[in-house]
């Protein structure tokens, strides 16, 4: 009995600290972040017609029965992607970094909040939300197109 509560003492906190030391990665960035605006970034809800951009919507990481599973992709501040589905269903490709292209300013692991880029990167105009079915999985991009 003892060992069991001496184990559970040690454990809670040595999780507590793994789960803030990953919920602070995220706030090592710069704090400025793009402020969204309906008109200048895809927010993911439809507006007049599919475009090219990124979707602010949540996206699943589930395979559908007509696509196959797509190969874990990781996005990474610098990196430039495009987007080869539509803004209520995006699929982000990397690119090398041109026009037309949106440049990932930064990435905000285990969120699904869209909005933290307006205070975290305002120079961004674009937004991409990835949510899991794993909270831990999660995140945002924030995008600003080139």
């Amino acid at each position: 009995m003892i060992i069991g509560l001496v184990a559970v003492l040690l454990l809670c906190p040595c999780l507590g600290l793994a789960g803030w030391a990953f919920w602070q990665a995220g706030e090592d960035e710069p704090a400025p972040a793009p402020s969204l605006s309906a008109s200048a970034a895809p927010t993911g809800r439809p507006t007049s017609a599919p475009t090219d951009e990124p979707s602010a919507a949540p996206t699943s990481a589930k395979p559908t029965p007509a696509k196959p599973t797509p190969a874990r992709k990781e996005f990474a501040k610098g990196d430039c992607v495009v987007n080869d589905g539509t803004a209520a269903d995006a699929e982000l490709r990397k690119v090398p970094c041109g026009p037309n292209t949106y440049e990932v300013l930064l990435r905000i692991p285990g969120t699904t909040d869209g909005d933290r880029c307006k205070t975290r990167a305002p120079e961004a105009n674009a937004n991409y939300v990835h949510n899991n079915s794993l909270d831990i999985l999660d995140y945002v991009l924030c995008l600003k197109k080139r």
